[in-house]
């Protein structure tokens, strides 16, 4: 699915891609990233996505890990941005929300029942009002979070330009 970041220094828009992404393609811990993308990869019935830039599809601005709960509800296992887009001084924008509307695109194709639209998630205590305030995630309990199919909508309205009736 083709999205658009925007370059930090120049307010440019970049041309993206989110795809599917395979264990050989997974980035190191040891270039910086926080999860280890190559063992989070043996988790069985996970499915892996990337977000690279067209022009460079070799290097990978952020990654998604899902997986689908109980065959019914889809689960956001891990969500990162690459290390040289972290916080404010970051190069490309818009990678992280890019990913959880694709996750929220994804619950509409992979939930199942009352799960449908639905995008679970335990976050990091620090980023719970972060989810909250900037991308419309809801606060269950404890660090368990979700996005409605409403709030799921407007992501997917944002970040991936999809519109809906």
């Amino acid at each position: 699915m083709k999205v658009k970041l925007k370059e930090a220094a120049s307010n440019k828009s970049v041309e993206a891609i989110i795809s599917k992404a395979n264990n050989r393609e997974f980035p190191l811990k040891k270039n910086g990233w926080q999860f280890n993308w190559k063992d989070l990869g043996k988790t069985e019935g996970a499915e892996f996505y990337k977000l690279s830039k067209i022009n460079t599809p070799g290097e990978i601005e952020g990654m998604l890990m899902l997986t689908l709960l109980y065959e019914e509800m889809l689960f956001m296992n891990n969500i990162e941005v690459a290390p040289h887009n972290y916080g404010s001084k970051g190069k490309y924008e818009h990678v992280a929300g890019c990913l959880l509307a694709y996750g929220c695109y994804k619950s509409f194709e992979l939930g199942k029942n009352a799960y449908v639209g639905y995008l679970s998630f335990t976050s990091k205590t620090e980023l719970i009002e972060l989810y909250e305030k900037k991308y419309g995630a809801t606060h269950a309990m404890g660090q368990k979070m979700f996005f409605s199919p409403q709030s799921g909508r407007q992501l997917m309205e944002k970040y991936l330009n999809l519109r809906f009736l």
